[in-house]
């Protein structure tokens, strides 16, 4: 068995994309993990047959974030499948897009992106705490958006901005119960989902050509980060924002 036997985790956004790799990974370490969706319930079931398949346990759970009753909706879930078994690993992942440049944003688009992107994780965070166990791990999926200026992403830049703001004050106010707080910051990352966004002409070679890797990032990329934090290994590292881009805008390539 891997690193993560007998532990839980619930993994938000699970359905598919990175949300789903992180799943996928935490399961192969040995972890049952619950996978939360929205509204894409059959991905979601995909997701869990996948892991069950591999030999892993997992067990879905639905709940339209960003909206009243989120929480407890998902809580309710949660517990029916850990069946009085803590909580040992809370991973953020969810979010909703970029909503555009501040030209053509709207207040409807504004709050809806900081009920999905801000207010969730963190009101979830505090219903989790009596569920996670001492010890535990709670990883926020971040942006590059926060350290990148891009004038399409300003709001989403700045709801990503407040998590990891909020990883840095939760990690202080739990390290008394021995919970690590962290966050991970992909950049340009190919899933199956958004593959046709890297489709138009050039622009995998731009970003390849500005990341010091070399390459577009994979969601196994961003999943092999969580895990660490995750696992035994990252006991010792908490308040963090771990930069998962392959080191995109870095500066000038030689």
């Amino acid at each position: 068995m891997g690193g993560l036997a007998g532990r839980t985790a619930l993994v938000t956004g699970a359905s598919r994309g990175i949300g789903r790799a992180i799943a996928r990974r935490l399961a192969a370490e040995g972890a049952l993990v619950a996978v939360h969706y929205g509204s894409s319930e059959a991905a979601a079931h995909e997701t869990v047959a996948g892991i069950e398949r591999s030999g892993g346990r997992a067990f879905a759970v639905r709940a339209e974030l960003g909206v009243e009753g989120d929480v407890e909706t998902l809580f309710a879930g949660l517990e029916r499948g850990l069946a009085g078994r803590p909580l040992d690993i809370l991973v953020n992942n969810a979010a909703t897009a970029p909503a555009g440049p501040i030209e053509t944003d709207t207040p409807e688009r504004f709050d809806r992106l900081f009920a999905v992107n801000v207010r969730a994780p963190y009101f979830l965070i505090q219903r989790a705490l009596p569920l996670l166990r001492d010890g535990g791990r709670i990883i926020t999926l971040s942006s590059v958006a926060t350290r990148v200026a891009n004038p399409g992403q300003t709001s989403y830049a700045m709801s990503k901005g407040a998590l990891e703001t909020m990883t840095l004050t939760l990690a202080s106010a739990l390290g008394g119960r021995g919970i690590t707080v962290n966050a991970v910051a992909p950049g340009a990352t190919r899933t199956a989902d958004n593959a046709q966004v890297f489709e138009a002409p050039g622009l995998e070679e731009f970003i390849a050509g500005q990341t010091a890797l070399g390459r577009l990032g994979r969601a196994e990329d961003v999943a092999d980060a969580v895990a660490f934090l995750a696992s035994g290994d990252g006991r010792w590292i908490t308040g963090q924002v771990l930069d998962a881009s392959g080191g995109v805008h870095l500066g000038l390539r030689a």
